[in-house]
């Protein structure tokens, strides 16, 4: 499968197909007197499986049309939730159909499940959690040893313990209640929009994780005009960090073979502004590098104006643009940046392929986290409208659920 294969962009249909699915279900649901046990049984599998066919069809388009999108981490995600949706409904059946009648399979089965699906895909993914949690918090204490006690390096400590209280906070209060009908009721629409931000958040987190996995591992066309090196900081003599230079040993892998496999060189361009503390721009640090490393001075462009990811696409278009508008182009960054880069790259209307460069073991899991946090600042609109959606959701699952 290759990136930006797909000219068409995607529509919402996939979306407006899975909400007609659920509305298809819940109007049978809702007329169980008309409706014979077989075919309700039919419903109750087949709902989760039409779910998660139609989403995880729109993320492989989503990643044929453009990977670097907030469509490519809810698809991912949502996807995931359908496909526990599916496994919950089929054991639920079964675990019944074995132990009960038909009829108590049926009654009541789908609102049920529905209502509480946030809470249990919180339990069916806690596994995940106390490892996500147990390995940023080594990660961050193995940070702090190498690059001492600042408060950003404290990040995944405070992400695992609120992760991990979540979970224990459920276990403990959100399947038992007391009180009247509608005391009870109470309670169990704030445990449940509870577990919707627990939800939609650990959906933010693994759907995250799951676009920067792909788009780290994709390896790009041989077809390059231009190679971007994202900067990120130098030493005090204006050396690259090992950090810039992993990003610089990243392009230079990729040159070196696109030259090997099509004898067509790609032209670099070194990106990234001088910092206050810095004795010369990283643009000119990784030009020097470069230079060192044996690529010709034609085949280098330097930017040295940016200060931040969205500075270094945005004049590094400008550049590239300015030499061929029409050009193929790949950029250069740390692994865990490269999702949140190509981001960067689409709302200046530059669409590259990206590359990661590893780094240590320790500083991966901290700075994703940090990158996650970029992410969750971005396209407030879009993540209030699906968040306020899945609360309304729930709240209403949990009042039909009461009402059955």
């Amino acid at each position: 499968m290759r990136f930006y294969s797909l000219k068409k962009k995607p529509k919402v249909y996939s979306l407006i197909g899975v909400f007609a699915v659920a509305a298809a279900a819940f109007a049978v649901q809702l007329n169980t007197s008309a409706v014979s046990q077989p075919v309700m049984a039919v419903v109750l599998i087949l709902c989760p499986i039409a779910c998660l066919v139609i989403l995880s069809a729109a993320f492989v388009r989503q990643l044929r049309y453009n990977p670097y999108s907030y469509n490519t981490i809810y698809y991912a995600a949502f996807s995931l939730l359908a496909l526990f949706s599916l496994i919950s409904e089929v054991v639920v059946f079964v675990g019944v159909v074995r132990y009960a009648t038909v009829t108590d399979v049926l009654t009541s089965n789908l609102v049920g499940s529905l209502s509480a699906s946030a809470r249990n895909y919180m339990l069916f993914t806690s596994p995940f959690i106390l490892v996500f949690s147990a390995a940023l918090c080594i990660s961050n204490i193995s940070l702090i040893r190498h690059e001492g006690r600042r408060p950003v390096n404290f990040l995944g400590i405070l992400l695992s313990v609120l992760m991990i209280g979540g979970e224990v906070y459920l276990f403990i209060a959100g399947y038992y209640y007391t009180g009247s009908e509608l005391e009870v009721m109470i309670k169990e629409i704030l445990t449940n929009l509870f577990a919707c931000v627990y939800l939609y958040f650990e959906c933010m987190i693994i759907g995250t994780i799951i676009a920067n996995i792909i788009v780290t591992r994709y390896e790009p066309s041989k077809d390059k005009d231009f190679i971007i090196i994202l900067g990120c900081g130098l030493r005090k003599d204006g050396t690259p960090t090992p950090l810039l230079k992993g990003r610089a040993d990243r392009a230079l892998k990729f040159y070196r073979r696109q030259i090997e496999e099509c004898g067509k060189a790609p032209a670099f361009v070194a990106s990234g502004g001088q910092g206050p503390a810095e004795v010369i721009s990283e643009g000119e640090s990784i030009r020097n590098y470069l230079l060192e490393q044996g690529v010709p001075a034609e085949h280098i462009l330097t930017e040295n104006k940016s200060t931040d990811t969205y500075e270094n696409m945005l004049f590094s278009k400008e550049i590239i643009d300015s030499v061929n508008p029409d050009a193929k182009v790949a950029f250069s960054t740390t692994n865990y940046h490269v999702f949140r880069s190509g981001i960067k790259a689409n709302r200046v209307k530059m669409h590259p392929e990206g590359m990661g460069a590893k780094t240590k073991w320790y500083f991966w899991p901290n700075a994703s986290v940090r990158e996650l946090a970029g992410i969750l600042t971005e396209h407030r609109g879009k993540q209030i409208l699906i968040f306020a959606g899945m609360a309304v959701f729930y709240v209403v699952m949990t009042v039909l659920n009461y009402k059955a």
